[in-house]
This record gives structure tokens, sequence and C-alpha cells, in this order.
């Protein structure tokens, strides 16, 4: 029996349940409603500290600071990736790119220490803005998937939504949650495509 692939959403603003949880929650049911388990890993609250900078992980493919097991695990069991994100002064809040930035081990083992590269894997940006900043959605878009590409995750679906700020705004906004939950659905197909033709049949 084969095991339903896993997708995991990153929650990545400070505030919680907010717009761009909304359309985090749309989307994963859409990726449930196509036959994927979820989970959420909520960058507020995984408790990674900002990475030092201290090139340790060029020298051993592992991070020195010892908080970040519960991260690495839950992005190493991904079948999946969907990031969601508000847009702070043209990019990612700190608390996302702090998670990010954490993901500078798996960039060492691949281009410092020669190791294979993380499988591919499918994913989505969502991501939602009040409006008004000249610079728009492109730094953070460019920032997920930035990282996107060193965890080996290909884009197959993005969501942007503008005109949002107060939590209850996207309750007038239908067509944004309905654009979410289809991007989930489309990862977590894709995700069921990848694994066929790969002839993965992993049992749960």
């Amino acid at each position: 029996m084969s095991r339903s692939p896993l997708v995991l959403g990153i929650a990545g603003s400070p505030r919680r349940h907010g717009n761009s949880d909304r359309l985090l929650e749309a989307a994963l049911e859409g990726a449930e409603g196509a036959g994927a388990r979820t989970e959420v890993l909520v960058a507020s609250t995984s408790g990674a500290r900002p990475c030092l900078g201290c090139n340790a992980c060029s020298l051993t493919g592992e991070c020195v600071l010892n908080d970040g097991a519960s991260l690495y695990r839950a992005i190493d069991a991904a079948d999946a990736l969907i990031v969601a994100s508000p847009v702070f002064f043209a990019t990612v809040p700190a608390v996302l790119k702090a998670v990010i930035d954490r993901m500078q081990p798996y960039w060492a083992r691949t281009h410092v220490l020669g190791q294979e590269p993380p499988r591919r894997r499918p994913g989505a940006v969502l991501l939602a803005r009040s409006g008004g900043d000249p610079f728009g959605f492109d730094a953070a878009d460019a920032t997920i998937r930035s990282v996107f590409a060193v965890l080996g995750v290909d884009v197959v679906a993005e969501v942007r939504v503008e005109g949002v700020d107060r939590p209850a705004d996207l309750s007038v906004r239908p067509d944004a949650l309905e654009q979410a939950h289809a991007a989930g659905r489309q990862v977590a197909e894709a995700t069921v495509q990848r694994r066929a033709a790969s002839g993965d049949r992993s049992s749960s």
C-alpha cells in the first residue's frame, strides 16, 4: 500500500491567523482533497535562531546550533513544500527569513561537500501584501524561490494577493482562497505524478 504524500506548509507570518495563514489553510485543504497528508511548520514558533554565518556547515554539512533538529526533520520528511508569507518591506518577515537562512547546510552539502542534491519536489508560493510599496512581490518571491532551489523544490503554483492587510480582509476575497485551494491541489497532484513516474511505492 503506497504512502500518501506529505505536503508541508510553512507559515511565514509573525501574526497567526492572518491573511497568509488563511491562504495556507486553503492550500492545505486543497492538498488534502487530492489525497495528501499535511503538516504545518510555523516560522514564528519554530525556535529557529538566526544563522550565525560561521560556515561550520561547510565542513560538516550540519548546523552547529542545536535548535534545528525538528526543523530539518520536517523539511526532510516532506514530499512537497508550500510557503505562505506576507510581504514586509518588499521581502519576507524576519521570522521566515531566519528559517530560510538556516537551510544553509543543504547548500553546503551540495555545493561545498559535493554530496547529492536533495530530491526534486514540487512546491508553491503564497504571498499577501497590502499594497503601496513600489517594489511589489518580486523580492519576497525571489527569496522563497532561492531557498526552494537549494532544497530541490520546483514551483508549480503561485498565488499573489494584493490589497489585504487586516486579518478580515481576505473574507471579501473568495477568489484568492479559491486560487490557494487550487494551488494546494496542484502541488499534491504533482507529487503523486512524480512518485508514480519514479516508481516510488513507499508504504506508510
